[in-house]
């Protein structure tokens, strides 16, 4: 029976995909669909049902999936620790993150850990889009939401934390605002998504639910480092969490931090950062050790809340 052609059968059918397995392998969809076809001929039973919408397993390929699952996964974490044992990690890895946290943060982050395992190969996608993992085949997804139950292995990097913040420029043409309601009548840059343009939140405790404020002013975009520059400019203020600011920005006046007496945010839900993997990945000891770097790397409290002393509610 030939071993291959079950690791495609396995990961077909946990995606219900040809197409995504054939990713995930970096091999023809053809080349999938006819080894699964051989492996079910050898059977002599029909494993999955095919259609053009999806793959969905039969009785006799559910019974063998449920059977040789362990089994492979047994044996591949018998020869990953036989042979990598006392060697560096090595290999492809998948990793996926949102845009700007992947641009600012993860990307760095990534030449870091290749510095450190040099035969390691990462392929990093950055999407906003809430992707599948398995669908995927990504080996470490990293999503900044509210904690969700998505049958996924995670962590929780750290919460989301916000700081209101404007220029020097902008304080001295227009004022400093005094409480969270001054915002309304202040210039407020916005960040606008596929979900509208965005609310802004604030409570004084954290036992207290939030209120809204809607705000407006001169310029909305989908691009926080668009707001940013705008907000160094002296064209408003801007709500960020504090890994969209640079390290230095508060430190070397390009920007003033306001109402840090205040809790802001930019969902009435709390939002977390999480890197979430699909339990099967994380048998494998490069995707653990993978994890553990970048978990590492981020610290505890995240790095990027240090972006000043004052600068982030209850530092």
């Amino acid at each position: 029976m030939n071993l291959q052609a079950i690791r495609y059968f396995l990961m077909v059918s946990t995606t219900g995909s040809f197409q995504a397995t054939a990713r995930h392998f970096q091999v023809p969809a053809s080349s999938v669909s006819r080894f699964v076809a051989a492996l079910e001929k050898e059977l002599g039973q029909q494993l999955l049902y095919r259609n053009t919408r999806a793959v969905r397993l039969t009785e006799a390929g559910e019974q063998f999936f449920l059977q040789v699952r362990d089994a492979v996964e047994l044996l591949d974490q018998a020869a990953e620790g036989l042979v990598h044992r006392d060697a560096d990690i090595n290999g492809l890895v998948r990793i996926n993150a949102p845009e700007t946290l992947g641009r600012l943060h993860i990307a760095g982050i990534v030449n870091a850990l290749q510095a450190r395992y040099p035969e390691l190969v990462v392929e990093l996608t950055l999407t906003d889009a809430y992707i599948d993992p398995v669908q995927e085949g990504a080996d470490i997804t990293i999503r900044v939401s509210p904690l969700l139950d998505s049958g996924l292995i995670g962590k929780v990097i750290g919460a989301q934390r916000h700081v209101v913040a404007a220029s020097p420029a902008y304080i001295a043409a227009h004022g400093r605002p005094a409480t969270p309601g001054d915002l309304l009548t202040h210039r407020c840059l916005v960040y606008k998504g596929q979900l509208g343009a965005q609310k802004w939140y604030y409570r004084m405790q954290d036992a207290d639910p939030f209120q809204t404020l809607n705000v407006s002013g001169p310029l909305r975009s989908n691009n926080a480092e668009a707001l940013l520059a705008a907000a160094v400019a002296g064209r408003g203020i801007v709500v960020f969490p504090t890994w969209v600011y640079r390290a230095d920005m508060f430190k070397t006046g390009e920007l003033v931090a306001l109402l840090d007496q205040w809790e802001f945010a930019a969902s009435p839900d709390p939002t977390y950062i999480q890197m979430l993997s699909p339990e099967n990945r994380l048998r494998s000891r490069k995707v653990r050790e993978v994890s553990a770097f970048i978990v590492e790397a981020i610290g505890a409290p995240p790095y990027w809340d240090g972006i000043g002393e004052g600068t982030v509610r209850g530092r």
